[in-house]
């Protein structure tokens, strides 16, 4: 098992930053692949960026690319989102996740252990 922490959601005004934070507990983090993914009120959850087992391979989606970077502390068991350049549909709970694998990936399915959330609203 593996257990998420995320950490560093709140009210951002547009054109503002935030940077979320996902604490891993419970197995040897450099296993695991990390994603971030979001969830708007009514729609789907939706992948954001995932990073490899060392760092050396990163995916955003089309909508963040420029804006957001991933990136991991494997001695920390910490997966970050730096989220700059904040616009108002980036208003979601965005969500950390682990999957058994040290490759990157980008859909829900391939990820097994998730996070409880962290809101971001992003005011205009």
């Amino acid at each position: 098992q593996v257990q998420l922490v995320e950490s560093g959601g709140g009210l951002v005004q547009a054109g503002g930053s935030l940077r979320l934070s996902c604490a891993a507990s419970g197995r040897t983090f450099s296993n695991y692949r990390m994603g971030w993914f979001r969830q708007a009120p009514g729609k789907e959850r939706e992948f954001v960026a995932a990073i490899n087992w060392s760092g050396g391979t990163t995916y955003n989606v089309d909508s963040v690319k420029g804006r957001f970077t991933i990136s991991r502390d494997n001695a920390k068991n910490t997966v970050y989102l730096q989220m700059n350049s904040l616009k108002p549909e980036d208003t979601a709970v965005y969500y950390c996740a682990a999957g058994r694998d040290i490759v990157a990936r980008t859909t829900v399915a391939e990820y097994d252990y998730w996070g409880q959330g962290t809101q971001v609203t992003v005011s205009s």
